[in-house]
Formats: structure tokens, C-alpha cells, sequence
């Protein structure tokens, strides 16, 4: 049996709180290998916790523990600071919700994408500048010259979530995570970002964790689905059968999202169980 990419076994995550120690994830366990895996739930269930867990770039104050938290047979919690270094962006990369708060202001877009190539490979100046650009041109943005040389002030927010997408791509990493990766984009252009994730994947032969609220692009765009809610996976199932989902949480989020088939009204409220917190 081929060992999976991604092995994730009873993971927690707490924060300090004024009455103790407050849990944001709650012993989640999933493993994963070159796929598109999608992580969906409601603001505050642990996702990109999760994402930047495996990153190991969770805040100071985080308490961490896990039976289990390892990429490609390397136990990550066990990690010194140098061989994570080695590991982040060269092997495991990840793309922000937003480029404005990802990219350097100050610094030409092409420049930060020959940077984060450079601080992975031996490549010198001129090499570094041309893998840029190829980068900039395998993520569908035309006149790569041209925008190579823009702040990121002057991209608009599509194409800086491309220069995003280019520049984690660059050092040919075995793990993508995308944390919300087209939430601020119009629909037009969502697709087109989703079009170049889908092609680059399939061609790197890479693994990506899609992380996201919109659970019809989530079906869609997905091999598989874990649904979380409060810091605990709740169902694990086909992206192609979400629509059949059993959980009645992800059934209640599936119930509240709009559809144009059926006569508009109020959209159902998601009705909680305590239970939930209690059953893996």
C-alpha cells in the first residue's frame, strides 16, 4: 500500500482563555494522497487552522498535539525550525485568502515570485527571472513581462491571486493548500483561478487541500469532502455525493444555500445539537 502524502492522526489545536485552555480543533484524523481534497464548514470550525497546522505557522500562544501529524513519512510536530524551513513552499506550500495581505506592497510581483523561487533552488538571477515568468504565463496572465514588473497595488484581485497561485507553484511543491483561494472573486474569474488549480494539479501529479464555504463548488471542483463543524470533522464522503450527504449538519447547510429551481422564500435556519460536539 503506498503511503498516503498527508497523515493527520487525533489532531488538537487550543488557545489560552480566560477560563482555560479553549479548543479550536477538536483530535480530527484524516490522511490523504495526490487528490483534491476539500475541507468545507462555517467560520469558526478549524479550517485553515487545520491547513496551517501542517505548516506548523500557527500563532505562539497555539497548543498543539496529535498522535499523528506527518507529510510524506516526515513527522512534522517532531521537526527542528531548519528541516520545516526546508519543507515550507519547497515541499508544502500555501495560498491565502486575499493576495493584498500575502504580497509585498513594496516590491514588484515578478521580483517576490523569483524570490520564493531562489530561497528553494541554486538558481541564480537570470534563471530565477525566467522561471517568473514561465509561471506567470502557466497561470494564464497575459503579457507576463508587463506584469512582472507591477506592484501589487496596480493587479487587480484575479490576477493577484494567479501571481499568488504562481508564486507557491514555482518550487514545484508535492502539497498545495488553497484557503480560500476564490472567495473575493466574481464568478467569471473563479472559474477561470479553478481552471488553472484543476490543470496544474493534474499535470504536477500534486496533492491540494481546497479549503472553502462554498460547498457546490467544493462537489464540483473536489475528489473528496471532509465536512467540519466546531473543530471536529462530522462526515467524510465522494465530492460527487455530497448532494447525498447523512450528517444532519451538512444537510442543514446544504438545505440554507439558494437554488434557482425552486420558488424563493426565507432560507431554512441551521438548527443545531449539542451532540455534535461529542460525536466524532
Amino acid at each position: 500500500m503506498n503511503r498516503p502524502l498527508l497523515d493527520i492522526r487525533d489532531l488538537a489545536i487550543s488557545f489560552p482563555g480566560p477560563r482555560g485552555a479553549e479548543a479550536a480543533v477538536r483530535g480530527i484524523s484524516f490522511s490523504m494522497g495526490r487528490e483534491r481534497l476539500g475541507i468545507v464548514g462555517e467560520s469558526g470550525a478549524g479550517k485553515s487552522l487545520t491547513g496551517r497546522a501542517v505548516l506548523r505557522l500557527l500563532p505562539p500562544g497555539a497548543r498543539v498535539s496529535a498522535a499523528k501529524l506527518a507529510f510524506d513519512g516526515i513527522d512534522l510536530l517532531g521537526a527542528t525550525p531548519a528541516a520545516l524551513r526546508d519543507l515550507r513552499g519547497r515541499r508544502i506550500a500555501m495560498v491565502m485568502q486575499d493576495p493584498k495581505f500575502s504580497l509585498n506592497p513594496v516590491m514588484r510581483v515578478g521580483a517576490q515570485i523569483a524570490e520564493a523561487y531562489r530561497a528553494h533552488s541554486a538558481a541564480g538571477e537570470a534563471e530565477a527571472r525566467d522561471k517568473a515568468l514561465a509561471m506567470l504565463d502557466a497561470v494564464r496572465i497575459r503579457d507576463p513581462k508587463h506584469v512582472f514588473g507591477l506592484f501589487p497595488h496596480e493587479v487587480s484581485g484575479g490576477m493577484g491571486q494567479r501571481i499568488m497561485i504562481a508564486m507557491m507553484l514555482a518550487p514545484d511543491p508535492d502539497l498545495l493548500i488553497a484557503d480560500e483561494p476564490t472567495s473575493a472573486l466574481d464568478v467569471t474569474v473563479q472559474n477561470q483561478v479553478l481552471a488553472i488549480l484543476d490543470d496544474l494539479v493534474g499535470r504536477r501529479g500534486m496533492g491540494l487541500i481546497f479549503i472553502s464555504h462554498d460547498l457546490n463548488l467544493v462537489a464540483s471542483f473536489c475528489d473528496r469532502v471532509l465536512v467540519m463543524y466546531a473543530g471536529r470533522i462530522v462526515e467524510t464522503l465522494d465530492a460527487r455525493k455530497l448532494a447525498g450527504a447523512r450528517h444532519p449538519y451538512t444537510r442543514g447547510l446544504l438545505a440554507c444555500l439558494p437554488r434557482i429551481d425552486r420558488a424563493s422564500g426565507e432560507l431554512p435556519v441551521l438548527t443545531r445539537d449539542a451532540a455534535w460536539l461529542e460525536t466524532p
